[in-house]
């Protein structure tokens, strides 16, 4: 799978989120070869659980089917621009690439008001690709939270 079909799974379980009252962000990992081995939308409303951020619930499964917490050579591929708590996620699973649609200016922390993936003290770096399939991921934004202003 490549980075735009994953995009297009991360969007349809963000459409999933919405329809639960949730913020639509959906997140999906792959293997080195890619494969999915884990996927997650935004499930706080629906838990009652702050971390059930998308790219948390992700990682989580593509720990358990991988049988480790290590996710070396996986790529996660997330609607919305990381939260400082699921960079740090990402970063602490080792995930190799990171892949996300838009960035969010008021949260983010992949390069909009933070940088926590690329931050030279750590021990652990992935590649970053933004922007892809941008304008579906904030669309889809924008319509939920019209809907909720």
């Amino acid at each position: 799978m490549n980075d735009a079909e994953a995009m297009r799974r991360a969007l349809a379980l963000a459409e999933q989120a919405a329809a639960d009252a949730d913020v639509p962000v959906g997140a999906v990992v792959l293997d080195p070869s890619g494969a999915v081995v884990g996927e997650g939308r935004n499930l706080r409303e629906v838990d009652g659980d702050p971390l059930a951020h998308a790219e948390v619930v992700a990682l989580r499964e593509a720990a358990r089917t991988l049988g480790s917490w290590r996710l070396d050579g996986c790529t996660l591929v997330v609607t919305l621009e990381p939260c400082t708590m699921c960079a740090g996620a990402l970063v602490q699973a080792r995930v190799a690439r990171l892949v996300f649609g838009t960035f969010d200016d008021k949260a983010g922390a992949v390069g909009s008001l933070w940088d926590v993936v690329r931050d030279r003290r750590l021990p652990h770096r992935p590649e970053v690709a933004s922007g892809v399939l941008a304008e579906e991921s904030a669309a889809l934004l924008r319509t939920f939270f019209a809907a909720h202003r």
